[in-house]
């Protein structure tokens, strides 16, 4: 089969950028296009024909060292959608050519405290999609069929993608911020999780301010189009304090802005697996008393789809897509990286 393959940690070069002086080597392109053997089925697994695969930041982090797989070649990928090609023994929750998509869990193991109460996204042997496991850039990939979710009728393969973290990590993002109808809630940042993120907010009747890295006219525009209040930059002082904030970004610096304009008892929900820049020293009096909360949002948990994708179709959500061939995955990543990706990338893979 044909994948986008990494092979080693490399810091990813953008288009013209001089090579980087640190420790890791600097590529404009860090996945290399190889044949794999097509992947077989293991008990209870499905393989599926894929046919997208969304692009998340969590790739970025998987290549430049932030997250390390268990051994390399590793093909990334964790946004699958595709058509069920072949059961292995034991497999029959879905029958062939079922539609279907694969999210960040690929596996947990099902019998320790945290899977036992539903927060199996905190389990020491949490799996996760085209890291632990190849992922879906590539034309097959693996999955046990516990892990497997029919995809909505309502939606493309392309739309479909981006829901299955951007779309599910949103969701519980949404939920840990404590939100609630008639609140005003803040995001930072303005990627592809947030965009569908405010589409949830809306449906819920939330007030919703954006804020955005300071030039991106792009991102401010599709917020004002998608339903947000307000609009500007890290660091501007919104008209009025919010009642919950959710921080997309991969930098410091919106955290502590986040707290400063946050209301007393309020929640700052981060949605990030790792920064690449430390959060800011906080004054407590400043920045946190007052009963101010900050919630990190680890991973998610198959309910998170079960609940998010019937939503997402009843309320009518519509990723904004940037679509790239299989071949171009390497553009889209230099792209993400620089912040030049208007709502979602997803990947076509050939047949």
């Amino acid at each position: 089969m044909k994948a986008m393959v990494l092979l080693e940690h490399c810091v990813i070069q953008g288009e013209g950028e001089p090579a980087a002086r640190q420790e890791l080597p600097s590529r404009k392109d860090p996945l290399l296009p190889m044949d794999l053997p097509t992947p077989v089925p293991l008990a209870g697994q499905v393989r599926i024909r894929v046919s997208a695969c969304g692009i998340c930041h969590t790739e970025l982090d998987e290549i430049e060292g932030r997250l390390s797989p268990p051994g390399f070649p590793l093909v990334p990928g964790h946004e699958v959608v595709g058509r069920v090609e072949a059961l292995g023994p034991g497999a029959g929750k879905f029958r062939i050519g079922d539609r279907v998509g694969i999210g960040w869990i690929h596996s947990s193991c099902g019998t320790c405290e945290f899977c036992r109460r539903g927060a199996e996204n905190l389990c020491d042997r949490f799996q996760a999609t085209g890291l632990h496991a190849h992922g879906g850039y590539a034309q097959y990939t693996t999955v046990h069929e516990d892990f497997a979710y029919l995809i909505p009728d309502t939606f493309s393969d392309a739309q479909a993608a981006p829901l299955l973290c951007a779309g599910v990590i949103g969701y519980r993002a949404l939920r840990l911020s404590g939100i609630r109808p008639g609140e005003v809630l803040g995001l930072y940042g303005f990627g592809a999780s947030a965009h569908i993120a405010i589409q949830v907010a809306r449906h819920w009747a939330c007030r919703v301010f954006v804020f955005t890295r300071k030039g991106q006219k792009d991102h401010q525009d599709l917020a004002s189009r998608l339903g947000a209040e307000w609009v500007g930059a890290t660091g501007d002082t919104p008209p009025q304090k919010l009642h919950a904030a959710i921080d997309f970004t991969p930098v410091g610096q919106p955290v502590k802005e986040a707290l400063r304009v946050l209301r007393k008892g309020g929640r700052l929900a981060i949605n990030a697996i790792r920064k690449i820049e430390p959060i800011p020293p906080l004054e407590y009096a400043e920045y946190v008393w007052h009963e101010k909360e900050i919630k990190s949002v680890a991973n998610v948990t198959r309910q998170d789809a079960r609940e998010f994708l019937p939503l997402a179709a009843e309320i009518g959500i519509r990723p904004e897509v940037t679509e790239f061939d299989l071949s171009e995955a390497n553009t889209a990543l230099r792209l993400l990286k620089q912040g030049k990706i208007h709502g979602a990338a997803v990947l076509r893979i050939p047949l």
